[in-house]
């Protein structure tokens, strides 16, 4: 029904903003790595999909096509919906996430709010084949490893108080030069504090 939404944001929640579009506000549930790239007042524009329940209709809405598109793959798996979605997308970006799902990752996607190994095996099972045809763009992790310490280091420093967009960031762009964990996060706090 609805393509996208423009309007300004007026409210941002735990897991929603009001998008404010022409005297109506419109409460979009959404994941935290849309959330994380909007700040209030700001004019955004939201691709969204209305979900309707026999109880309950809600909009969920992202910034990114590739993002709405990773909802609808999601959600087309058996027994995930909207919110189980929404909670994973907010787990990891959709790139990381395609990626996981690409290489069979199913120790990295159980760790999903929600997500168990069963249906971290029925994600990959079901939506393997589906990813490359939603023309979306997807860095594979073809170390583990490497995954699990960048997981560990931004882990570290969201509890030493910064944001888990600041702390993905400064772990992505020192992560070629760490030799381990503890260097990982050495290193990105020295990136965060200059």
């Amino acid at each position: 029904m609805y393509r996208y939404i423009k309007g300004t944001v007026e409210e941002i929640g735990l897991d929603y903003v009001v998008i404010e579009s022409f005297g109506i506000g419109y409460k979009i549930n959404t994941s935290s790595n849309t959330i994380y790239n909007i700040k209030k007042g700001q004019s955004v524009k939201l691709y969204t999909r209305l979900i309707v329940k026999e109880d309950d209709m809600s909009i969920c809405g992202f910034l990114t096509e590739e993002e709405l598109s990773m909802f609808e793959l999601l959600n087309s798996v058996s027994k995930i919906g909207p919110k189980l979605a929404l909670g994973i997308l907010s787990f990891a970006p959709v790139k990381q996430l395609g990626g996981f799902i690409l290489s069979g990752d199913i120790n990295s996607i159980s760790k999903a709010p929600g997500v168990g190994k069963k249906t971290a095996e029925r994600i990959v099972l079901e939506l393997k084949d589906k990813i490359d045809k939603n023309n979306v763009e997807y860095e594979i992790s073809l170390f583990s490893n490497e995954t699990i310490q960048i997981d560990e280091a931004v882990e570290a420093l969201i509890a030493l108080g910064y944001s888990p967009k600041e702390a993905k960031n400064a772990a992505d762009i020192v992560r070629k030069d760490s030799k381990n964990t503890e260097d990982l996060i050495k290193k990105a706090l020295t990136y965060l504090m200059k």
